[in-house]
């Protein structure tokens, strides 16, 4: 069984990313209006929103309680808001560009931010105060991960590197050299040991992070790689391009094991369910498809009323997603 809970109306304009609380119950989506939203995901009610911020909201993450939420935006700064009541805890300011993405140590006392400025900046949430510059990348830094021992945090640049750097010091211990065109997107697996990175090259790669070797090299999109999403068991990872296609790749070997096709335009944005099973695009062709990973089958298909911009997993079987229009969507999945 299929079908939509809930189109959601409020934003004004295109929302870059949604992210759902642990316990499942509350949604929060970010927008180029410059504010935030905070949903109950069974009302579809609004609860409240989050305004501050004097430029769009491009990216944003959950502190693992679920208690608050960081947003990193093109003014420079970052913002740490309670959940619940969406009082503004902390504005974390000392970038000098946009900041483009931000993470957040599994603890979640520590968070680091990547920015236009080609920093990045380890924060304290508790205080809000700066701890620490990472300086190394020749242009801005896009991306950013954190390791699931929070020891360490993965950036990638429009320069077509990625770096490794150890938090509590500040130093880089590696830097991963080999594409050849910016990198989009970078997922740590569930173990720690491997990162997988994507590239406007239309190709990914498979890092070793320890020694910083490059392992797997991933050929088989024909245009820009956007972003990754890893099963949780580590072993495969569904890459999504401009070519309007995802892509299933068995991560030891480098082998593709599903060619997703469906998806009329760019596909923006992959999400797999908590089960590993199934995986979930978003994409500019106005559609979220719902995929079967083990046999490749599309086994729903959701129409919003814009280009599809974002999409997460609340939990196996509802999907929370948002377009270029400023609409957000609650699906359900039932097999």
């Amino acid at each position: 069984m299929f079908g939509e809970l809930q189109t959601l109306s409020g934003h004004a304009n295109w929302v870059n990313a949604v992210v759902v609380s642990p316990d499942g119950r509350r949604a929060v989506s970010a927008s180029d209006d410059r504010t935030l939203k905070v949903w109950d995901l069974e009302s579809g009610r609004e609860l409240c929103t989050l305004s501050g911020h004097a430029g769009w909201v491009e990216a944003e993450v959950m502190t693992p309680d679920g208690r608050r939420v960081l947003s990193a935006s093109a003014d420079g700064t970052l913002k740490v808001w309670e959940v619940g009541s969406g009082r503004e805890l902390q504005t974390l300011s000392g970038h000098t560009g946009r900041v483009t993405a931000v993470a957040v140590t599994p603890d979640g006392r520590r968070a680091v931010s990547a920015s236009r400025d080609r920093t990045l900046k380890v924060w304290e949430l508790q205080s809000g105060r700066e701890l620490r510059t990472l300086k190394g990348h020749p242009n801005g830094v896009g991306v950013v991960a954190v390791t699931p021992d929070g020891r360490r945090a993965i950036s990638g640049s429009y320069d077509s590197t990625l770096k490794v750097w150890e938090l509590e010091s500040g130093r880089e211990l590696q830097t991963l050299s080999g594409h050849t065109g910016e990198v989009n997107a970078v997922a740590v697996t569930p173990d720690g040991r491997h990162a997988v990175s994507t590239s406007n090259d239309e190709t990914l790669k498979v890092w070793e992070l320890e020694s910083g070797r490059e392992s797997q090299t991933l050929f088989g999109h024909t245009d820009a790689v956007n972003t990754v999403d890893v099963t949780p068991d580590g072993r495969r990872a569904v890459s999504a391009s401009n070519d309007g296609t995802l892509k299933v790749w068995e991560l030891q070997s480098g082998c593709e094991l599903q060619n997703l096709s469906g998806h009329t335009g760019f596909v923006t944005a992959v999400a797999v369910t908590p089960d590993g099973r199934r995986a979930v695009s978003a994409s500019v062709d106005g559609t979220l498809k719902v995929w079967e990973l083990e046999s490749g089958a599309t086994i729903a298909t959701f129409f919003c009323d814009a280009s599809a911009s974002c999409c997460t997993c609340a939990n196996d079987w509802t999907i929370v997603a948002g377009d270029q229009g400023g609409g957000v969507y609650i699906f359900a999945i039932e097999a």
